[in-house]
């Protein structure tokens, strides 16, 4: 990811280009060509990675209490192929689509949430927690099936999971314990996982991530992202 400048997007209904890169949506996928520099080191990542929905979910879930946050799992089952030129690697699993929209900034509204995606033999199983900046919150825990309908389920118990490298609180949802089998990404102020826990009666595999957006407020770390997001100053 790079950030550009205003006149580097470009946007329709179906594509967005950003820069050299660009996701179009084309005979029913998400469609990604890459051309972009890693960091701090600058080493060039130019690939496609192609998402393919297996299930599609229609509705939107307000996550505020003043409804200025929506949030819509829309493909909450997908298959993910991904090929690169640079770095040279190949690889293709399972995935997942979802899109947030607001009326303000995510910090302005939220102090934080730990959310969970689990793939379900029909469909899928989500989680999601949102602390929000005035001390409420609020929980959903949705039930996917293989029609795309979502139903909402009592959820498990919170359970804590480790502190990340950079000491970013995690919290799962498990009838029993809940592990954490890989940390995929660790920042100052957000994690992705993969976790263990116990749901529907079964252990399973969780996607996971916890995301502090007071941590992402602070200057210091906002000084600390061209680091691992260039910025580019012409397009």
């Amino acid at each position: 990811m790079t950030e550009r400048r205003r006149d580097a997007v470009e946007a329709s209904a179906d594509s967005l280009t950003l820069g050299p890169s660009r996701v179009r949506f084309e005979d029913g996928a998400l469609i990604y060509d890459i051309a972009e520099h890693g960091a701090p080191l600058p080493k060039a990542m130019r690939g496609r990675v192609v998402i393919r929905p297996e299930l599609e979910q229609s509705e939107t879930f307000t996550l505020d209490a003043d409804g200025r946050h929506v949030w819509r799992p829309v493909w909450p089952r997908a298959r993910v192929e991904a090929e690169f030129d640079a770095p040279d690697v190949r690889f293709s699993g399972d995935g997942y689509v979802d899109m947030n929209a607001g009326a303000e900034p995510l910090e302005a509204g939220f102090h934080s949430w730990n959310w969970a995606r689990t793939a379900m033999p029909d469909g899928a199983a989500i989680l999601y927690d949102s602390v929000w900046a005035d001390g409420g919150g609020r929980s959903l825990a949705l039930r996917i099936d293989g029609a795309g309908r979502a139903e909402r389920f009592e959820p498990p118990p919170v359970q804590a999971l480790p502190r990340t490298g950079w000491r970013v609180d995690r919290d799962a949802r498990s009838l029993g314990a809940a592990t954490v089998m890989e940390t995929l990404e660790d920042t100052p102020f957000y994690s992705r996982s993969l976790i263990e826990t116990e749901l529907m009666g079964e252990r399973r595999v969780s996607m996971h991530e916890s995301l502090d957006l007071t941590r992402f407020s602070s200057p210091v770390v906002k000084l600390m992202l061209p680091f691992r997001m260039p910025r580019a100053y012409w397009r």
